[in-house]
């Protein structure tokens, strides 16, 4: 097994996984075997499963997958890897991927006997299917964030899509002052599971700053990490851009305003996107929605929070080879592209810089997948820990007091709550 303990030797690794799409390994090697997935239930993976019976004619591979709920999935995997034996694949969210190493094996090797092209995958997913230096996973569900907006009341105000942060504040304020629209863009300040964080990580990163160093210690309290939270709580609180009430908003708050038309624009994940024109839930129509990727800070590359689902081999696998085979058509893009442009379905998720960067893919969907392929391409993704459930609610209440008001000093708010977490990590 090739071990990667760098950047570089990563890089390297990445670089050297230049190939063609998945292709069956010839011979049928693993013929009569069977392959038992543990999966959330996602009606993405729900198509994947349709389209088994090549997949198994191709190889004599049996698959048979079992579906979670999302609420149950992490205690459905944790069993599994205490008790084990039931499951060769299983899928897992990126904040857990470090508290269920012991779930998971190597598959660096047979992933790159079959040419699976590494470099296919941006970096903000693929991250988490490495652990110690070696890969453990391969994302096959991703999302990204974007900013979607009222197209016709930007072209009503006169002003252009915002490219970075500033432009946002100053096209919010016109949309205020010459639309309808009673707050230029929803933002959710209120905690829920960290929601009110993945706005303010973004503009961490576009001013230089990052939760924590190469040892592992809190920074986001520097000069940087200050910056981009006073930016981020300023949006409500000084700028007046948000709308009232927006220190108490969730997300789904938020994405309520926009879709009442209370609010002009609204950073949120890519597949909140069929919310925003339901006619039945939404007054905005498909014509007057438009989107983009995240704005910058300042000329700093662009870049989006994630959500990534990788595949893995359990520990226990019994066969390894077949579990193997299973994922490398399972992440191949053609499978995805397949999914992605069948007029049946209305999946939109891309893990593959190829097929988001797609003529016809981007023609279906409106461009949407050339804009996360914008953000994708200088994003790096999180680092979870396996106390990012606690660090995650410290940072999320630091945030949700700034804006309520309930602290009113930026470096005292964020010294505190890096003082919480280095107990705890």
């Amino acid at each position: 097994m090739k071990r990667i303990t760098s950047g570089l030797a990563f890089a390297a690794v990445v670089a050297a996984n230049q190939a063609l799409a998945w292709e069956a390994t010839e011979g049928k090697p693993y013929e009569g075997e069977s392959v038992h997935v543990l999966a959330v239930k996602s009606s993405q993976f729900e198509a994947q499963e349709a389209r088994l019976e090549a997949f198994e004619n191709a190889t004599g591979i049996d698959v048979v997958v079992d579906y979670v709920p999302f609420p149950n999935m992490k205690e459905a995997l944790t069993t599994e890897m205490v008790a084990g034996g039931d499951y060769d694949v299983v899928s897992i969210m990126d904040q857990w991927v470090p508290s269920l190493r012991n779930l998971v094996q190597p598959i660096g090797e047979e992933m790159e006997a079959q040419g699976t092209d590494l470099a296919d995958f941006p970096a903000a997913h693929l991250r988490h299917g490495m652990l110690d230096g070696e890969l453990v996973g391969l994302p096959v569900r991703g999302h990204v964030q974007l900013l979607f907006y009222r197209s016709d009341l930007l072209e009503q105000a006169g002003v252009d899509v915002p490219s970075n942060w500033s432009d946002v504040v100053a096209a919010a304020k016109s949309l205020q002052d010459s639309t309808d629209a009673s707050a230029g863009i929803a933002l959710p300040y209120g905690k829920l599971n960290g929601q009110n964080l993945m706005v303010w990580m973004n503009l961490l990163w576009g001013h230089g700053g990052d939760l924590f160093d190469e040892s592992g210690e809190p920074v986001f309290n520097s000069d940087a990490g200050i910056a981009a939270t006073e930016q981020y709580v300023g949006f409500l609180t000084r700028d007046g851009i948000a709308p009232a009430g927006s220190a108490a908003f969730v997300e789904q708050d938020a994405v309520n305003s926009f879709k009442q038309g209370n609010s002009a624009m609204l950073p949120v994940w890519w597949w909140v996107r069929s919310q925003l024109t339901d006619p039945e839930q939404s007054k905005v129509t498909a014509d007057q929605l438009g989107f983009t990727a995240l704005p910058s800070v300042g000329d700093a590359p662009r870049t989006t929070y994630t959500n990534t689902w990788i595949f893995s081999v359990t520990e226990g696998a019994e066969n390894k080879g077949a579990a193997a085979e299973y994922l490398g058509w399972l992440t191949d893009p053609a499978l995805e592209r397949d999914i992605l442009l069948d007029d049946a379905l209305n999946e939109v998720v891309s893990v593959h810089f190829s097929n988001l960067r797609d003529e016809q893919v981007n023609e279906r969907w409106g461009g949407m997948h050339a804009a996360a392929a914008d953000a994708l391409a200088s994003a790096e993704g999180m680092e979870f820990g396996e106390n990012w459930p606690r660090v995650s609610e410290i940072l999320e209440t630091a945030i949700s007091s700034l804006a309520s008001g309930e602290e009113t000093d930026t470096a005292t708010a964020l010294n505190h709550a890096a003082d919480e977490i280095k107990r705890i990590r």
